[in-house]
């Protein structure tokens, strides 16, 4: 009577049932009648395979063909009918070869001529398929009309299974407990550990928390929606064993122990890793001691299998055996101990008391044999049960704070996040503005030195030799002058300055030095007194020690795991690095600028450089138009133009060069 009554409030979906039971057997598979064009397939796809066998039969038994065939059978690869050929008569036998033997003296091949039969086999047998694939669509359609009957009730959501045999539970409720009292959990395994061992009182819900996640995880792989919440998601297991008992139950004696062992070992003797096991009070019905080791021992073996398992038990050693092996995690089904009530909230991490004197005494058990029941337990014991109930109640406080540590946590990370992009706006504003200061400066400079040489080169032709020596010395101290702003802005141009004086008595062959007026570095040839032979590019000079600045020595210039081939007493290296962009020659004639600039070139080329700014002054135009014509003969050059007005203007070429 009491089912009936469950049973009236139950929605009969008598037509789906009939639906889904005249499209898939008992097996799974999708019978022939499921509709008229899948039975008209299945017929004409068995006719032509009837056909394509006997066209091979009549191949194979061929006297003229015995020769070619390792064996007289038919088989099947990648869904085409080939027959077994030696390997020697593969050029005699006309056919498509779909595979070989594994020592290779055998091909699998498909004969021309019944490779449109195969064919029309192939096409049947995808028409099956797609026909299939319309029959399950539309019937899953029609379940999906009836969802709220089959899940809206229970507000049960769509399970999602886990690629990394992980099962997280947000929010389950036992499916058959009403919603408005069934108590939500969360159980996550399989991840972290695979074995979950549920301790505390014996009307906590440490039962109903096991089958919560047996009945959801059946539910799952049954295509049912589950009661739990949307970030959930569930593994697939092979098989779920079960060995649920009462220990609530007065009868506890040796043959409940033995039906429970019994069925255990049939457990042991069939699960495997990707299996589920809920295991109920393990160990119980028998010695508390004896009962304890058998326990320990078969979650042991569990582990070293890998199954996923969720045991409770009451056993305080073994409590402490989940604490020292990897893989086993600790859980309770909270209790309050001042309202002396379940909350039933399972908790993952810390083990749980059983609290059976708090429990006897809300159910009645006289004041006075708690008492007794207290006096007669071991100290060791009763200390134990305290200081679970401590770690209970500092868990609470831990989550509680770490839920406060999570919330700063994120809002120091979106000011971190802030300042970085702050940081990165303001270095792409330094580098912008030290990029133009820098195209500014050198810009400035190369447009006062060639309004100072123009200047100078107009009063030379101007004046007569009156007071050459005079004009001479003014026309030298303008260029120092000049020099010296050249000076003064070339550090800030290129980041760096180089002010050491050189001493002749510690300067060695091979230093690189730095020579201002240039603003070139060169390597020391040689050195006489204070006169310096110095490599600048593919041109040697001699200077005073006093007109050079030193940069580095050998050792620090030229690391030892650095080889450098040498071109005659010039090096690769120090060519890099005393490469200009631009040269001077203004003054010079047409054929010995052209010498001149040929090296140049070379040496830009060699230093990696993509362009070249050649000065050659405005003038009469015969030395431009002279350079420009050698720059259009030397196959190093791709192309030339007049530069810029902030680079010369006609006053000079800017040469592109090839790679």
């Amino acid at each position: 009577p009491m089912l009936k009554a469950q049973a009236r409030s139950i929605e009969l979906l008598g037509q789906l049932e009939r639906r889904i039971g005249n499209t898939i057997d008992e097996h799974g598979n999708i019978i022939d009648s499921a509709s008229v064009e899948l039975l008209r397939i299945r017929r004409e796809k068995i006719a032509a395979q009837r056909g394509v066998k006997e066209r091979l039969s009549r191949v194979l038994h061929d006297t003229g063909n015995q020769k070619f065939f390792q064996e007289s059978i038919v088989t099947i690869s990648d869904d085409r009918y080939v027959i077994p050929v030696k390997h020697e008569y593969r050029n005699r036998f006309p056919g498509i070869v779909h595979d070989q033997s594994a020592t290779g003296a055998t091909l699998f091949i498909e004969p021309m001529e019944i490779v449109s039969l195969n064919n029309d086999v192939k096409e049947l047998s995808l028409a099956e398929e797609h026909e299939i694939i319309r029959i399950l669509r539309g019937l899953s359609q029609e379940i999906g009309r009836a969802h709220t009957s089959l899940a809206e009730n229970m507000h049960a959501i769509e399970p999602v299974l886990s690629p990394d045999h992980v099962t997280r539970l947000h929010g389950a409720r036992h499916p058959l407990i009403p919603e408005d009292k069934a108590v939500p959990i969360d159980i996550e395994i399989g991840k972290k550990f695979t074995m979950l061992l549920i301790t505390g009182p014996n009307t906590g819900g440490k039962t109903v928390s096991m089958k919560t996640l047996g009945l959801l995880v059946l539910m799952a792989q049954s295509g049912c929606y589950i009661p739990a919440r949307a970030d959930s998601e569930i593994a697939v297991y092979e098989n779920i064993y079960a060995d649920i008992g009462d220990e609530q139950s007065i009868e506890q004696s040796l043959s409940t122990f033995s039906a429970h062992m019994t069925n255990i070992i049939k457990i042991l003797g069939e699960c495997g890793k990707d299996d589920l096991l809920l295991l109920d009070e393990l160990g119980a019905g028998t010695d508390p001691e004896e009962g304890a080791a058998l326990a320990m021992s078969i979650l042991e073996r569990l582990l070293s299998l890998g199954a996923h398992v969720m045991a409770t038990t009451h056993y305080s050693e073994l409590k402490t055996f989940a604490y020292t092996r990897d893989g086993i995690e600790n859980a309770c089904v909270e209790f309050d101990t001042r309202t002396l009530k379940p909350t039933y909230r399972l908790l993952i991490g810390i083990p749980g008391a059983s609290n059976a004197f708090a429990i006897s005494r809300r159910l009645g058990l006289g004041k006075s044999l708690i008492l007794r029941a207290q006096q007669l337990i071991k100290a060791d014991h009763a200390q134990f049960e305290s200081v679970l109930n401590e770690l209970e109640n500092e868990k609470l406080i831990y989550e509680q704070k770490n839920a406060e540590i999570d919330e700063k946590l994120k809002r120091a990370e979106q000011l971190v996040a802030k300042a970085e992009a702050e940081r990165k706006e303001l270095n792409e504003q330094r580098s912008k503005l030290i990029k133009k200061a820098r195209t500014e400066s050198s810009a400035i400079v190369r447009r006062a030195r060639h309004e100072a040489e123009d200047v100078i080169k107009e009063l030379k032709d101007q004046f007569n030799d009156y007071g050459v020596k005079k004009r001479q010395h003014a026309i030298d101290h303008s260029r120092e002058v000049l020099d010296a702003a050249a000076d003064r802005v070339r550090p800030v141009i290129s980041g760096r300055a180089y002010t050491k004086k050189i001493n002749v008595k510690k300067l060695d062959e091979g230093d690189t030095i730095y020579i201002p007026k240039l603003d070139q570095k060169g390597t020391v040839l040689s050195i006489s007194g204070k006169d310096i032979s110095v490599q600048l590019g593919s041109m040697k000079m001699n200077l005073k020690a006093g007109d050079c600045r030193f940069v580095s020595s050998k050792s620090k210039d030229i690391p030892a795991d650095v080889h450098i081939r040498s071109h005659g007493t010039s090096s690769l290296l120090s060519t890099t690095q005393s490469a200009m962009h631009e040269i001077d020659i203004r003054g010079m004639m047409v054929n010995e600028a052209e010498v001149v600039v040929g090296k140049f070139i070379d040496t830009a080329i060699m230093a990696g450089l993509k362009d070249v700014l050649i000065i050659h002054g405005k003038g009469t135009g015969a030395l431009r138009a002279g350079i420009q014509t050698y720059l259009k003969r030397n196959h190093n050059v791709s192309s030339y133009m007049i530069a810029d007005i902030s680079e010369g203007g006609a006053g000079a070429t800017v040469a592109k060069l090839r790679p």
